[in-house]
């Protein structure tokens, strides 16, 4: 009963966010049906689907619960789903993939460039407080594929098959800003300066005040971290643990380093409980598995010049205190370094690393 429940409140809630979603796209208060008509031209003939109705279809998919192009053999034929969209039929897997099929390199590039003009008209509708700081994520994953006959796919250095996209983000409202699809073997940063770039030109034109871009060491871009610099972006990059590096840290004076205070994950709403037996860590010491354990952390700064950077920037070293463990048994302690690059010196090292 409970469970019927439950799917019933989903559904209603499902129909709710695609009513609200029809009002918005069908009644112009975001303008980005036209423009998607106008610009791309994937179809000949426009009967009975326009490239729009392609476009929003996916994402309506998704928000309705569906994983995959298959999902949408259910939702044409469901009665309160086209009633939600005020369509009389929408396009069936086969249809949808071969729509998907047309896109070349250039239409998917058509394709961001116009949800990113209609998305800056979108966020100028927004309180002056939205626009006080943009934070630009960059990241990549390896997204696995089993099958055989996938173009441009290729193997990762995790071992699988698949694509390794990068994605460009806005952290603040996490919306996707750019996206390019690689080959699995292809590394994270090839690339991502460009649409790092785009990004915040675009943020830019948007009137954000403040722009601050971060990703991994994948992504350390210093031949980019000058020209960034001069336009005023604030960056936190981090940066491989390089024999000339690791030596700087282990020669900083002791008297830098200090503790580094980790947030809690999530506010405890409640009463605070115990936690339960880690059965994880018992099964690890009764069996004598290699563990190795974070005993404590501490934080310290200091000047650096990359290679290809004209500037000084302040490079922030995370070092972990580890002891390897046998069972109930200590090994031996180990230290590891942790780098990360910025230019921003007004705020603290465990603000920027948090």
């Amino acid at each position: 009963m409970h469970l019927v429940a439950r799917r019933t409140l989903d559904k209603t809630r499902t129909l709710r966010v695609l009513l609200r979603l029809r009002r918005v796209f069908c009644q112009g208060r975001t303008g980005l049906i036209d423009p998607l008509d106008d610009n791309l031209h994937l179809l000949k003939v426009h009967l009975p689907y326009h490239e729009s109705d392609h476009v929003l279809n996916i994402p309506y998919n998704l928000l309705s619960g569906g994983t995959s192009l298959e999902d949408l053999e259910r939702f044409r034929h469901n009665e309160s789903y086209l009633d939600a969209l005020g369509a009389q039929r929408i396009p069936d897997p086969t249809t949808a993939g071969d729509f998907c099929r047309r896109f070349s390199g250039e239409d998917v590039e058509t394709l961001m460039n116009t949800i990113n003009r209609v998305r800056v008209k979108v966020w100028r509708q927004q309180p002056a407080e939205f626009f006080k700081e943009a934070v630009i994520d960059a990241d990549g994953h390896v997204a696995r594929r089993w099958g055989e006959c996938k173009e441009g796919m290729a193997l990762s250095y995790k071992g699988v098959w698949g694509y390794h996209p990068s994605i460009v983000s806005l952290a603040n409202t996490q919306e996707p800003l750019y996206l390019m699809n690689r080959p699995g073997n292809r590394p994270s940063h090839e690339g991502a300066a460009e649409y790092i770039d785009r990004s915040i030109a675009l943020c830019k034109r948007a009137g954000f005040k403040k722009l601050w871009v971060r990703g991994d060491t994948d992504f350390t871009q210093t031949k980019k971290l000058d020209g960034w610099d001069a336009e005023g972006v604030r960056f936190l990059f981090g940066i491989d643990a390089m024999p000339n590096l690791v030596d700087m840290a282990e020669n900083l004076p002791e008297e830098w380093w200090k503790p580094l205070p980790r947030p809690a994950p999530y506010p405890v709403k409640t009463q605070p409980r115990s936690r339960p037996e880690n059965a994880k860590k018992r099964i690890v010491v009764e069996n004598e598995y290699e563990n190795v354990k974070l005993v404590g952390e501490e934080v310290a700064e200091s000047d650096y010049q990359p290679t290809a950077c004209q500037k000084v920037y302040t490079v922030i070293v995370v070092r972990k205190h580890l002891s390897v463990e046998k069972g109930q048994e200590v090994l031996f302690p180990q230290i590891k370094y942790f780098f990360y690059i910025t230019n921003d010196r007004r705020r603290s090292e465990p603000e920027l690393v948090n």
